[in-house]
């Protein structure tokens, strides 16, 4: 936009000087996009090779038009990153914090030694009256404790103030996420806490983004109800889909029919191999956790099924291609097309793709990987599978093909072209994407999660969200 353009190289009077502590992909993502708006950014975090990275205007993730976005930012002047937390307690007026909350060892909660880790370390150099802001996703209780805490190692006691900002960024849409989202939410513990980010995020409410201004529990408890919601809905079609296995019914039809209902509508009621990633796995299982712990467990105890709901259609898919190569994997050679939790992303974090390649080998299937952005994070995950550099060279010689990983590059593939290359036309389509009647035109035996074994599929599909 000429706007956003305009702004970095015409300075914010009076804006709010920002830090972003910690440069993984929500910090890194925020940092850059702050700076895009024209704010001065210094992004922050323990591991100087992501900061000589960035530095050098490299992205180390995969994420569609963040490395342009960076490139801008640092030819403005307008963003810079260090290692150094004494340089960010003085730079900054507003230090959001974007460190990882993942899954703790052995447990469902959420392991937060990163987060307590950061503002601790950040509030104890602080000398002036700055506004520290949570990003990350955290159980309902985090930021009220993190307040008592910072607020006592702090020099400026409570002149110290906390507020939360939940994140909802997609992966491969997370530029476009950052700078127009669809709404934004603040949890604050007083006006002037608000006010302040209402002055970041200036730009951002300019453009009319609908506002929510809460306490802390509630938006700390918005994005765990967000993800919650959407893992339901994701599974609920899934559990359909087992359903329809066993009556030979459809489940692509039924998504259709129920996607008119303005009550339910179709965004995330896409049936296929479920989801995964870094965020709604962990994020629903540390959300129960914490309920839990609170003793309101069974108000939520329909997650626990939605998790195994989700983890089903990975075994699924393993009994559908033991069942479509004769009973026995063993020494069957299978071709993975993908093996990030969702396409246009390097992400592997629990991704269902690579999951169902890893039980395939355990069956003694000889299992070779392409995915066009993820092979090297799957290949330190699960050294033990074969990865190759192209469509072709997965396909070659396979006895069945998986769709893993709804890639354009697999979706729009030639079906007669792959025949050439297979040596059985087998292929299951496990995010009901693909053109069945192509397939089948072109000799292929195509099998679908939640479908029966002959049916004709419209040639538009939507893909997973």
């Amino acid at each position: 936009m000429a706007t956003q353009n305009l702004d970095l190289v015409t300075p914010r009077v009076g804006s709010p000087r920002i830090t972003v502590i910690g440069t993984g992909y929500l910090g890194a993502t925020h940092a850059i996009c702050m700076a895009v708006l024209g704010y001065d950014v210094l992004g922050v975090d323990v591991d100087p090779a992501k900061i000589d990275a960035l530095a050098s205007g490299r992205v180390p993730f995969y994420e569609p038009g963040l490395p342009e976005k960076l490139r801008e930012a640092l030819d403005a002047g307008r963003l810079r990153f260090t290692t150094d937390f004494d340089e960010a307690a003085a730079f900054g007026d507003v230090h959001f914090v974007c460190v990882g909350t993942p899954q703790a060892p052995g447990s469902h909660a959420a392991d937060l030694r990163y987060v307590d880790s950061a503002f601790t370390e950040l509030a104890r150099r602080i000398t002036r009256k700055a506004l520290l802001v949570g990003k990350s996703t955290v159980p309902v209780g985090t930021a009220d404790r993190l307040t008592a805490l910072v607020q006592e190692v702090s020099p400026i006691g409570t002149e110290l103030e906390l507020a939360w900002n939940p994140e909802f960024l997609r992966e491969g849409f997370a530029v476009e996420d950052t700078l127009h989202p669809d709404r934004l939410v603040f949890g604050v513990a007083s006006e002037w806490a608000e006010e302040q980010l209402r002055r970041v995020f200036r730009p951002i409410l300019e453009e009319g983004t609908p506002l929510v201004v809460g306490d802390l529990p509630t938006a700390e408890l918005v994005k765990a109800a967000a993800n919650s919601f959407l893992a339901t809905k994701i599974s609920y079609i899934n559990a359909m889909a087992e359903i329809c296995e066993t009556t030979g019914a459809d489940v692509t039809v039924l998504a259709e029919a129920l996607s008119h209902d303005a009550r339910i509508g179709g965004k995330f009621l896409k049936p296929g191999l479920g989801f995964g990633g870094g965020c709604l796995p962990k994020d629903i299982r540390a959300f129960r956790h914490r309920a839990e712990e609170l003793g309101v467990g069974d108000a939520i105890s329909f997650l626990d099924q939605v998790d195994q709901i989700n983890l089903r259609r990975r075994s699924r898919t393993v009994d559908l291609a033991r069942e479509l190569v004769g009973g026995s994997l063993d020494g069957v050679k299978v071709a993975a097309l993908g093996a990030a939790f969702k396409p246009n992303s390097d992400d592997v974090r629990d991704a269902p793709a690579l999951d169902v390649a890893r039980m395939l080998y355990l069956e003694g299937a000889n299992v070779v990987v392409y995915d066009p952005e993820a092979n090297v994070n799957a290949h330190r995950v699960y050294p033990d599978l074969d990865y190759v550099e192209s469509l072709a060279e997965v396909v070659d010689g396979a006895d069945v093909v998986l769709l893993l990983t709804e890639w354009d590059e697999f979706r729009d593939a030639d079906p007669a072209a792959l025949g050439v290359l297979v040596a059985e036309r087998r292929i299951i389509d496990t995010r009901n994407v693909l053109d069945a009647e192509a397939y089948r035109s072109a000799g292929w035996t195509y099998r679908a999660l939640g479908r029966p074994a002959a049916v004709e599929v419209p040639a538009e599909s939507e893909a997973v969200a």
